[in-house]
Parts: structure tokens; C-alpha cells; sequence
């Protein structure tokens, strides 16, 4: 039930979606927000009020830096009493590590913040921007009987599909169905309605305040096998100067090659107090590095599961855990169980101990 006194804050940071074309050169270029309902009639239509703010200068999805998060971060909590929720719009390319890094960065969020964005220009005749704002915007506005936010969590709206925001990744480059969440069951989905799965959206402790984080720690790196990979080119990822973390993107259920050299220089690493997780090179489907011998034997070099959580997911909890600069053992123990939804609870998936 979309509350009609809602306020809401719409922050467009860049991206396809704010893009006009000129009329004269043809190329594309930010439209003047100042003017939205030029562009978007439809918005006078709601009976909410809506106000913008627009990131100077605007930032193209491929240029955010955790700087951008912060900066995210700071405006929704300088304008947290003032609205019921938040729109960001953010450029495609990107927005799933935005999505994963606000999740953590909003500790026990008890209002909405929906990511969307476009595949077209708000200008061109066929876009999706004006049916991804325009309803990213209701579910933003929408409460439940008793008041309060029916999404109260960091979330990606994209061409009729609600997603847990550190679940999603980007899949598509052509498509308006641009975004999946795989291991993890929609929040939503727009038609004639928008229905909410209630039961798979978080619900914080309303009891607790919002907590708003800005520690970040970039220094993590990724290594993604692939058949024929040799020895130099793991040890130079994996003797990076002042790494902290790696993320080993494997094979299937978490499978690594046997070779000795290449699980001495994963031991080796881990020794110096690198901390590195497994993450699948399958979208669907978790690391179970106790289901085959390559598995186990990265699991007996001390690298840590990443479970069901997407690259993205993992990246930004890696940055998020480093930042606040919690040891090594305390960050593998978090990185197992989920903190916002990043991954599934314990009891839903298989035990991995050795």
C-alpha cells in the first residue's frame, strides 16, 4: 500500500538512465533533473512528494569508486529523518557492488533504498527507464498495514524483477532483464501489482537505530582459474604488496587443481595472513569444498568458503570486515555466516569443517 504523505529522496549519481540525447551533436549527455517531470509527466501523478539530488559531477557506473559508497552513505544518513525512502539511480555496470557495499554499510536499514537504472536513455522512445523509476519510486513509498516499509533493505528494481541488492549481479548487456539473483528468491515482482514475497525480505529491529558505516578497505584482489594457468601468474596475484584478502574464483562446487606448487602457494599465502575465499565460477549452486579431494585440500590450506554469495557480495563484505579492521581469524569466522542475507543461513546449507 503505497503511503501517500511519503517522502522520498531520489539520488541520480550517473548512469544510462539520466541520459538525454542532444538534439544537435547526438550524443548523449545528462538531462537537468531540475526539469524531471518534463521528462517524466507521469511523476505528477503521484500523490507522494518526491525530491532529487544529483551527484556533481555525475559519475558513469565504471568510474565508482568505494569513495562513491561513502558519499551514498553520507547522503541518506544526512536525510534519514526527513524521508520514508531512498532511490538511487546508478549505472548498470556497477550497481550490484553498489547494492552488496550499501547492504553492509547500512547497519539494521529501516527504510527502503531501491537501485535502478536503464539499458535506454530516459529520452529515447523505447526506454525502460520510465517503467524502472517509476515503480522503484512506489516500492520505495509503499508501507504495510501497520506503517511500516514493506522492503526495509537495499534492493535492485530492474524491468519488473525486486532483488535482495547483495544477492544480485549484472547478466545481461543487451536485455532489458539485466539483472538475476540466483541463490536467492525474489523480493518482488511488478505486474498489473506489485507482489511482495514477505517472506524472503528482511525485517530489522525497528527497537534499534540505523548505524551508518564508512571504513572500507580496498587492498583484496581476484584470481580466476582457468585450464593451462601457471605458476607465475598465481604468484603474481597472490604476492601482491599489501594485499589483504583474494578472492579465488574455482571450478563448480569450489575445485582448484592439485598441482603441489599451486596449493603451496595458496598455503604460503595464507601463512602471511592473507585471507582468501572461494567463490564459484557458477552463478547457481554454493562451495562445498568438502565434496571432492581439490576442495578439501584448499580447505586444509586454510582458504575460507564463500558459500552461495555472489563475487560482488564477497568483495564488498571482504572490504567492509577489513576496514573495520577485525582480525584475521574473527573475518573468516564472519565471512561464513551471513550478516545482511549475503548468504544463506547455516541449517540451508551443508556443514564445511575439517
Amino acid at each position: 500500500m503505497i503511503d501517500v504523505n511519503a517522502h522520498i529522496l531520489l539520488i541520480y549519481t550517473g548512469g544510462t538512465i539520466g541520459m538525454v540525447e542532444n538534439p544537435v551533436t547526438g550524443s548523449l549527455e545528462p538531462f537537468d533533473f531540475a526539469h524531471l517531470n518534463n521528462h517524466l509527466p507521469e511523476l505528477q501523478r503521484f500523490k507522494f512528494h518526491v525530491d532529487h539530488l544529483v551527484f556533481d559531477p555525475v559519475i558513469d557506473s565504471s568510474e565508482i569508486t568505494p569513495e562513491h559508497w561513502k558519499k551514498m552513505v553520507h547522503i541518506i544518513e544526512d536525510n534519514y529523518d526527513k524521508y520514508d525512502g531512498f532511490v538511487i539511480l546508478h549505472g548498470t555496470d556497477t550497481m550490484a557492488y553498489t547494492a552488496a557495499a550499501l547492504s553492509f554499510m547500512l547497519e539494521n536499514l529501516l527504510k527502503p533504498v531501491v537501485l535502478t537504472g536503464a539499458q535506454l536513455p530516459i529520452g529515447k522512445l523505447r526506454t525502460d527507464a520510465k517503467e524502472n523509476l517509476i515503480t522503484a519510486l512506489e516500492i520505495a513509498a509503499d508501507k504495510d498495514n501497520l506503517g511500516y516499509p514493506v522492503v526495509p533493505e537495499v534492493c535492485i528494481f530492474f524491468q519488473n524483477d525486486l532483488l535482495r541488492g547483495n544477492r544480485s549481479t549484472k547478466v545481461n548487456a543487451d536485455n532489458f532483464n539485466a539483472f538475476r539473483s540466483y541463490n536467492y528468491p525474489n523480493l518482488g515482482k511488478s505486474g498489473i501489482q506489485i507482489r511482495y514475497d514477505r517472506k524472503v525480505i528482511h525485517q530489522p529491529d525497528y527497537e534499534k537505530k540505523t548505524i551508518f558505516h564508512y571504513r572500507l578497505d580496498n587492498r583484496i584482489a581476484s584470481l580466476k582459474l582457468f585450464p593451462g594457468i601457471d605458476k607465475q601468474t598465481v604468484e603474481a596475484i597472490l604476492t601482491l604488496k599489501n594485499i589483504k584478502a583474494v578472492i579465488l574464483e574455482t571450478y563448480g562446487s569450489g575445485n582448484a587443481p592439485l598441482s603441489p606448487w599451486f596449493i603451496e602457494l595458496i598455503r604460503e599465502t595464507v601463512k602471511r595472513g592473507v585471507i582468501i575465499v572461494n567463490i564459484s565460477q557458477c552463478e547457481i549452486g554454493l562451495v562445498n569444498m568438502q565434496r571432492y579431494e581439490t576442495g578439501r585440500e584448499l580447505l586444509r590450506a586454510g582458504v575460507v568458503s564463500g558459500f552461495d554469495a555472489t563475487f560482488e557480495a564477497a568483495l564488498a563484505k571482504l572490504m567492509f570486515l577489513i576496514g573495520h579492521k577485525y582480525d584475521k581469524e574473527d573475518i573468516k569466522i564472519r565471512m561464513r555466516v551471513p550478516l545482511i542475507g549475503e548468504i544463506s543461513r547455516l541449517e540451508d546449507r551443508e556443514n564445511e569443517t575439517i
